[in-house]
């Protein structure tokens, strides 16, 4: 009897829904910060998911569009909050539905992703964050103590998720994405660590997760059957106390219940940005198993075992640089798609090169690299403040990088890591100033 030929990056998935992705390649979230001062999409966020489109994937994935406008992950996101009809009307959505284009077209998908910050959002946005319970974000002093949600507030942001993804549909978005990972409101329900309520809430796995089930449940109901609909979740917190791998892997059985079709496999939290390749806290810190570290992929391992009770496909993203490692990891069956973020803001165009034969790996422009080769402190330092200047210096790195590509510019490897950061904090800056004027005016078409 013949058996199917393995599946390579350049093979479509065909998911439960019906659709079909033209390739395995992913472009994960990376969040943008070119909405404008009402948190709708730009002319920038045309230009950005058309150059991804063009560079080959087979499916985008946006940054974080809120369900809060008041409550963000950082001041240029985008918004649909049914609470402000700036972020709804006609003008809103006719953003939207061009943003959709640009990133769509040739059996291309775009793919929105639908989050809360949660106690995530810094204080130059709001000092009034939100979680399942009164537990502070400990980092620099840069986040507030979060008030613990009710049971109406927590209802009232689970059916936020469906009316976001009915807007994404109705907008020409071809699927959505419920964020549960990195820390944010649904990732925050799931942990112990910051989930400390003794409702139905709370406490028990089952309990914690309910926030995410329902969040799903609601996203479905809003699109229909036949609209993929995603879950980003943590193989592991890597944190003391917190979201275990052994709670992923139950939570992953949980949703296979749930018509989810594709779940992206990713880890860590602020406390923990493992997503970035760095130990954060090292009080808090829990141990990457040695075999990890020594793979391509940075969550591989966990996969594997997910892979193990997984109903629905999977998607792996985090430390993919080479085809060599991607094609093995679909091959070995650890994953059906991959995800890359970091190697599309400076090669956008590494998609078309792998599947066609021309690049055999992403070039290395990695910045933490960067800064341990010009004699600053390792990540896994103990010194907080030099953890933290690392994952900053490459978030601004990237960020900067992010800008030049929304507005037309190829990427500049060159660019100095210190006018990097400050720009970028800069950049954070104006935006929070430019949001708090707008909030008392209408906004134009």
């Amino acid at each position: 009897m013949a058996t199917s030929p393995a599946p390579t990056i350049a093979t479509p998935l065909r998911l439960p829904c019906g659709a079909v992705l033209p390739n395995r390649l992913c472009k994960s979230a990376m969040t943008e910060g070119v909405g404008d001062a009402w948190h709708r999409a730009t002319p920038r966020h045309e230009t950005l998911y058309r150059r991804w489109r063009e560079g080959g994937v087979g499916l985008s994935i946006t940054g974080n569009v809120m369900i809060d406008r008041t409550v963000l992950e950082r001041p240029g996101n985008v918004a649909i909050d049914p609470t402000d009809p700036r972020t709804t009307d006609a003008a809103a959505r006719a953003r939207l539905a061009r943003w959709a284009r640009a990133g769509t077209g040739e059996g291309a998908h775009l793919w929105m992703q639908v989050s809360h910050a949660g106690r995530q959002s810094p204080r130059y946005v709001t000092a009034r964050t939100v979680g399942p319970s009164a537990v502070g974000l400990e980092l620099m002093g840069n986040y507030a103590r979060p008030r613990a949600l009710d049971e109406p507030a927590i209802r009232d942001f689970i059916s936020r998720f469906g009316h976001a993804a009915a807007i994404a549909r109705d907008c020409g978005f071809t699927g959505v994405q419920v964020h549960a990972a990195h820390g944010y409101l649904v990732s925050a329900f799931l942990s112990p660590v910051t989930n400390r309520r003794d409702d139905g809430w709370g406490g028990t796995l089952q309990n914690r997760a309910r926030f995410l089930i329902e969040a799903v449940r609601a996203t479905r109901a809003a699109v229909g059957a036949d609209f993929p609909v995603s879950v980003k979740l943590n193989s592991d917190d890597f944190r003391k106390g917190g979201f275990s791998h052994a709670d992923c892997l139950e939570v992953v059985r949980l949703l296979g219940a749930e018509s989810v079709d594709l779940l992206e496999i990713s880890g860590g939290t602020y406390e923990q940005p493992r997503l970035l390749g760095h130990e954060g806290i090292a009080e808090s810190a829990m141990p990457v198993r040695k075999s990890t570290r020594a793979r391509e992929a940075y969550f591989i391992e966990y996969a594997d075992a997910i892979r193990r009770v997984a109903t629905v496909p999977l998607l792996l993203t985090g430390g993919f640089r080479s085809r060599q490692a991607m094609d093995a990891a679909l091959a070995e069956g650890a994953c059906d798609a991959v995800g890359l973020g970091r190697p599309l803001v400076t090669e956008p165009d590494l998609p078309l090169r792998l599947l066609d034969g021309r690049s055999r790996a992403a070039h290395a422009h990695e910045r933490d690299l960067v800064f341990a080769r010009r004699g600053w402190r390792s990540p896994t330092s103990r010194w907080l403040p030099m953890r933290v200047a690392n994952v900053l210096g490459a978030q601004g790195w990237y960020y900067q990088q992010i800008l030049r590509l929304a507005d037309g510019r190829d990427p500049d490897p060159a660019l100095g890591l210190a006018p990097a950061i400050v720009a970028y904090l800069a950049e954070e800056l104006r935006g929070a100033w430019r949001r708090r004027r707008a909030w008392s005016r209408p906004a134009p078409a």
